[in-house]
């Protein structure tokens, strides 16, 4: 296991991206997932972004004792006209500084906080440690588009 939490999120972030760099192949059709949701390269992009700045919120805003802040936007539930545009190679690059920029901020984040807190009872909030296990599933929205090489 890795001893800071934290770093599972740049690794599952490094994942996703190995997909992103397919994906200028994309055919302009949506793919629709097991659960019927509708996924296209900017999406899953989106997605993933969303979902790490949710919950490096929810991070910032245990570490400082407040609320969360509720969660009130559509998520994947959202099919944006922007969502259907080409993606380039263009989009792959700036995917992958976005996101790699918010994995790597979870990482440098929980490496700042003593170590004692990544396991430390949250009421009912998750652990910080619980919070980085489930962003490993970020990966599963790039799945949705899959490898398009």
């Amino acid at each position: 296991m890795t001893e800071n939490p934290g770093e599972l999120v740049p690794q599952a972030v490094e994942r996703s991206l190995r997909l992103v760099a397919t994906w200028p192949a994309w055919d302009g059709q949506p793919r629709i997932s097991d659960d019927d949701r509708t996924f296209t390269p900017h999406k899953a992009v989106r997605r993933i972004a969303d979902h790490l700045v949710d919950h490096l919120a929810e991070v910032e805003a245990l570490l400082a004792g407040v609320p969360t802040q509720p969660d009130e936007w559509h998520a994947s539930a959202l099919t944006s006209a922007a969502d259907l545009a080409p993606f380039t190679v263009d989009d792959v690059r700036e995917a992958e500084q976005r996101l790699s920029r918010l994995g790597r901020t979870f990482a440098l984040r929980y490496a700042a906080v003593d170590p004692a807190e990544w396991d430390k009872d949250r009421g009912a909030n998750w652990t910080l440690r619980q919070i980085a296990e489930h962003l490993v599933e970020v990966e599963w929205y790039a799945q949705q588009v899959g490898d398009l090489s």
